[in-house]
């Protein structure tokens, strides 16, 4: 049921019977395999994609890049780890290139970001160098566009709401 994932993975909220419609499989065995897909860790969850940039909630992202030292006898899985544990990083990749780690963190500013990155990532022993990007406009995310068409980018470069 390799299509159930795909579906899933672009629209979770659907219910079970009509996943089944769409498969043209019971739904007794939909729920089973989502089961033993939730088990065995291939879904690892659903959540929803919110666009912050339209509501007043301020958040700030950022795309860091980290230059590590490999441990003896774990690589680079001991500092990945430690970084994935802060509650304000939101994803953590091992690179191929010139960084070894891609991490994404949010916050509520750049401030609060930047004070992170210099706190708390790099005073990890092993991290190397830290390289910050501030993400200024979402257009697209999780595969979904969040600026649908260009007039809603505003002379900024932004697709705030007013």
């Amino acid at each position: 049921m390799e299509h159930l994932l795909e579906i899933l993975q672009d629209q979770a909220t659907l219910t079970t019977s009509q996943l089944a419609a769409m498969l043209g499989e019971k739904e007794e065995d939909v729920v089973k395999a989502i089961k033993k897909y939730e088990k065995e860790g291939v879904i690892k969850g659903y959540h929803a994609l919110i666009n912050w940039e339209r509501t007043e909630v301020p958040q700030a992202t950022a795309l860091i890049e980290l230059r590590v030292s490999p441990q003896k006898d774990t690589g680079f899985d001991e500092i990945a780890g430690r970084v994935m544990n802060f509650p304000e990083v939101e994803s953590v990749y091992l690179m191929s290139g010139g960084y070894d780690l891609a991490v994404t963190v949010t916050g509520k500013t750049m401030s609060d970001i930047a004070l992170f990155v210099s706190k708390r990532l790099a005073t990890i022993d092993g991290v190397l160098s830290t390289a910050t990007h501030f993400v200024l406009t979402k257009y697209k995310d999780g595969g979904v566009v969040f600026a649908s068409d260009y007039e809603e980018i505003d002379e900024r470069g932004s697709n705030l709401c007013d």
